[in-house]
């Protein structure tokens, strides 16, 4: 008999322990610099030379490409390997769950990746320490090598759609799963916060962990106001007990 299927819902909450800041929480970046929302909004991004160069500084000095995988990364890495069949629809962008040791194929990401950049011209994709790489040589705002078009970090901004294609295998999986764990996640930001609704409409066992109450705390079948870098590998733990019962 097949196993059951865990969905996981991760957050900015998941990265915190990782040294990578959320961005609406007390010590957001969106709190501390309002204006810095342009640098990720892509009618200004396109628009404004100088919102580019300020973007290409803000990622030369961001931490999430130093960023490495914590404990709550690792569990769930680790459920995977034990066999239990494990897929993870994100919304971040920092690829800590690849990192851990997950296949890159079981991680959808909803937001894109900055370990990437793409040309918003010609789509040409590339590794975001190439890029990075030119502004450090003093190209303050690098043109694409194929096209000469307008490069951007592979996330998606602000005024840019979702993936439909990502988001349609997100939706299916989330239909799949016998369990749904959302984890260091508002469940504010829609649609990846439907997905939980979603999950528990088609019958899966409903588990939240985040520091703070989530909208659909009261759909939950559990829910976990513990530090995520503990609770969510003692959840999986017993998720993983409970595969082999």
């Amino acid at each position: 008999m097949s196993k059951p299927l865990v969905a996981i819902l991760s957050g900015a909450g998941i990265s915190t322990d990782s040294g990578i800041p959320d961005y609406r929480g007390p010590n957001g970046l969106w709190r501390k610099d309002p204006e810095a929302e342009k640098l990720v909004t892509y009618e200004y991004y396109m628009g404004d030379p100088e919102i580019r160069r300020r973007s290409w500084q803000m990622r030369r000095k961001n931490r999430t490409l130093k960023a490495e995988p914590n404990a709550a990364h690792r569990a769930v890495a680790e459920l995977e390997r034990s066999g239990v069949p494990v897929r993870v629809i994100t919304q971040n962008v920092d690829g800590l769950h690849q990192l851990a040791g997950l296949a890159a194929r079981k991680v959808l990401e909803l937001h894109g990746s900055a370990r990437s950049f793409v040309c918003t011209g010609c789509h040409a994709r590339g590794p975001m320490e190439d890029a990075l790489a030119r502004v450090e040589a003093g190209e303050d705002d690098p043109a694409c090598l194929e096209c000469g078009g307008i490069l951007k970090s592979a996330t998606v901004m602000f005024g840019e759609r979702l993936d439909p294609v990502v988001l349609g295998e997100a939706l299916a999986i989330t239909k799949a799963c016998s369990v749904f764990v959302a984890v260091g996640t508002s469940l504010q930001v829609q649609p990846a916060a439907g997905l939980a609704g979603i999950a528990a409409d088609h019958g899966a066992r409903l588990v939240i962990v985040n520091a703070d109450p989530t909208p659909y705390d009261d759909r939950a079948d559990e829910v976990i106001h513990e530090p995520i870098g503990t609770a969510l590998p003692e959840l999986l733990d017993r998720l993983n007990a409970e595969s082999r019962s």
